[in-house]
């Protein structure tokens, strides 16, 4: 169950995975894009996942029609303010959203700069209408490669003050974390925050280099972090955050279901973890569902879900008088 007497945080949300399907739907029948359906429930097996995939680069092609229907910075700008509105449906209080501008970018030859001022007008324009507070976290896709990854951030820190943190996401297994050592040296020089995609779809080796490699102050994912005890204990001892998605791991078939996913492990262990959505336009669920639905299928007790949302706030990249601010409003 949720505490409603504390704020409820998303902090690892994919914006360019959370487009709704109404509106890939309006943006490609107003843009004449050649959709697989012209319906809802048409579309809706192009773009949703009902069952599970054979690894997370199967799950990441489901982006396809997500990224195909960015075709000008409007577009760009819409599903960033529907992040925000979302949210405030949901009763989200505090979002960090991630995305890669290149990855959004590519299909119709945008600028990737364009697409950081885009997303960070509608973030904007979204937080004022709704009051929910945001964050933006960029993201270098791993499978452009080194190179392409310094234009990516040169891009994200065309506007550096919109955001608090980079991150690395894509093809983990072909992609080390090795490759972007520079990379994250620049953005923690800039003040940014660090997370990192790790331990999904390569071994404890990943998170490890993710740590003393990138500077990185918490995981994404980190689901293969259990191998290692002392790896556990670097995590404990640290106080590094783990950003768990308990059904995007299970669809991705990075754990074979629910109960298999080590969060149950990490809480036991006193690990600063926390409940996520990843890609809730892809999964087809939101954050009161993971912690409804998915935390107690995984064994999580009615304590540990209520610490997992105490933890949230407690690694959110926000300062401390944010985080009292965010307390206090759902106090008063």
């Amino acid at each position: 169950m949720i505490d409603l007497s504390l704020p409820l945080a998303d902090l690892h949300h994919h914006l360019d995975g959370s487009v709704r399907l109404e509106t890939i739907l309006d943006l490609g029948l107003q843009h004449n894009l050649p959709l697989p359906a012209a319906t809802l429930e048409g579309l809706r097996p192009y773009v949703q996942v009902s069952t599970p995939q054979p690894g997370v680069m199967a799950f990441i092609q489901k982006f396809e029609w997500m990224t195909e229907v960015l075709v000008d910075y409007d577009a760009c700008r819409r599903i960033a303010y529907e992040n925000i509105e979302d949210a405030y449906i949901t009763g989200v209080d505090y979002i960090e959203l991630r995305y890669s501008p290149w990855f959004m970018a590519e299909a119709h030859g945008l600028s990737a700069a364009g697409v950081v001022e885009a997303v960070t007008d509608g973030v904007k324009a979204g937080e004022q209408a709704f009051g929910v507070r945001a964050n933006q976290i960029g993201i270098l896709s791993r499978h452009y490669g080194p190179e392409i990854a310094w234009q990516e951030l040169a891009a994200l820190m065309s506007l550096k003050n919109a955001f608090v943190g980079l991150d690395l996401a894509g093809d983990e297994a072909n992609f080390p974390g090795e490759l972007f050592v520079e990379h994250f040296k620049k953005a923690r020089d800039l003040g940014w925050h660090i997370t990192v995609h790790a331990g999904e779809a390569a071994g404890a080796e990943s998170i490890w280099q993710a740590l003393n490699g990138l500077g990185a102050e918490r995981i994404g994912h980190a689901v293969r972090a259990t191998e290692d005890p002392a790896l556990m204990d670097y995590l404990l001892a640290h106080h590094i955050g783990i950003e768990c998605n308990l059904t995007s791991n299970v669809q991705t078939t990075t754990v074979p279901d629910y109960p298999s996913h080590p969060m149950r492990q990490f809480m036991e262990k006193g690990l600063l973890a926390t409940l996520n959505t990843d890609d809730p336009g892809i999964s087809a669920i939101d954050l009161p569902y993971e912690y409804i639905l998915a935390a107690p299928k995984a064994g999580l007790s009615d304590v540990m879900i209520r610490q997992a949302q105490e933890n949230a706030l407690t690694i959110a990249f926000l300062s401390e008088t944010e985080k009292q601010s965010l307390l206090q409003k759902k106090q008063n």
